[in-house]
């Protein structure tokens, strides 16, 4: 991170960089990203070296983002959803070394929350091969030259042309149209009358509960927490331990991608807010105090969650984590 400015960079491999740049580009948060080269050794590459193949740098882009707007795991959402994931030997017609897919990681906090990406793409049965997209630690970053930048802008009819005959979008379109259903978050008087005030004040305005006297915080019951505006699966008793702070403490998400990571600066502190992907509901906060293996404390507003005991999964269209109480402690 610039620490004079809060922007943050991110870097992902994707195949051809003009594609991936264009992505980026239209995402609100994103500042802008740069074509080029990492993960090699030769010193200042040409696009010429690069795309023989021979020189071990992919085509890359890096992203300059504003965390205040648009969070590291959203990115990675956003890459998930603009590349093959299951393609060991390219992108799309690119195809070679050079144009595999990776994730490179500025820190170790971006290479867990890229783990934990992948493991819930994993676990998703989105894709019926497996998911190879490597996750490694950025080498030096050399841009590219300049008349890659922006190639899109640029030259906008032969981008179009090039990414039409790719195939890119026609293999995005059929996986990602597959969608279980959509989730569309109702508007505030809608909210105001389905949630307590309690609830509404903590997931919409950013709230924060009693310690100590709120519902799940001694929960010691078998099952799952969900947003309690969505539905979405957020974490498991199995994961759930007593902080003694008076609130539910989990040491990791049930389903890593549901979970959004914020920078978080009010109350003149520097904290790492904890939100639901889907209903964008505030959860609470994530510090690093918690229990091995993981060492993190996700410490959650009970009014942002819902129960679901074990013995009511299946009833509830949440049959598919019971398994994950046959033997307790187990995944």
């Amino acid at each position: 991170m610039n620490s004079l400015t809060g922007i943050e960079k991110a870097t992902f491999a994707g195949g051809c960089f003009w594609c991936l740049e264009a992505d980026f580009e239209k995402i609100e948060g994103v500042i802008e990203a740069i074509s080029g080269y990492t993960g090699g050794e030769v010193k200042n590459p040409t696009y010429e070296q690069v795309a023989s193949g021979t020189t071990g740098h992919l085509e890359a882009v890096q992203v300059s983002f504003d965390p205040g707007k648009i969070s590291y795991q959203e990115l990675l959402i956003v890459f998930w959803r603009h590349i093959d994931p299951t393609d060991p030997g390219g992108q799309f017609i690119d195809r070679g070394p050079q144009y595999r897919s990776a994730i490179f990681y500025h820190n170790d906090r971006q290479r867990r929350l890229a783990e934990e990406s992948k493991l819930a793409l994993e676990r998703s049965g989105r894709f019926q091969r497996p998911i190879v997209t490597e996750i490694l630690p950025l080498k030096e970053f050399y841009p590219a030259e300049d008349y890659h930048q922006n190639y899109y802008q640029k030259n906008p009819i032969r981008y179009r042309f090039y990414r039409l005959g790719s195939g890119r979008d026609q293999f995005l379109c059929s996986v990602w149209t597959k969608e279980n259903g959509s989730f569309l978050k109702p508007d505030r008087e809608t909210l105001r009358r389905k949630l307590t005030p309690l609830q509404y004040h903590v997931t919409q305005e950013n709230g924060t509960e009693p310690p100590f006297r709120n519902e799940y915080w001694d929960n010691k019951r078998e099952g799952i927490y969900v947003d309690v505006v969505s539905g979405e699966p957020l974490f498991s008793s199995l994961d759930k331990f007593d902080s003694g702070t008076g609130w539910p403490s989990f040491s990791r998400p049930l389903e890593p991608d549901n979970i959004i990571e914020r920078e978080d600066k009010s109350l003149l502190m520097h904290r790492i807010e904890v939100r639901s992907r889907l209903a964008d509901s505030h959860l609470g906060h994530l510090f690093e105090d918690g229990p091995p293996p993981t060492g993190l404390r996700y410490c959650i507003n009970s009014a942002a969650l819902r129960f679901i005991p074990k013995e009511d999964l299946e009833r509830e269209g949440y049959g598919q984590y019971l398994h994950w109480f046959k033997q307790k402690g187990e995944k």
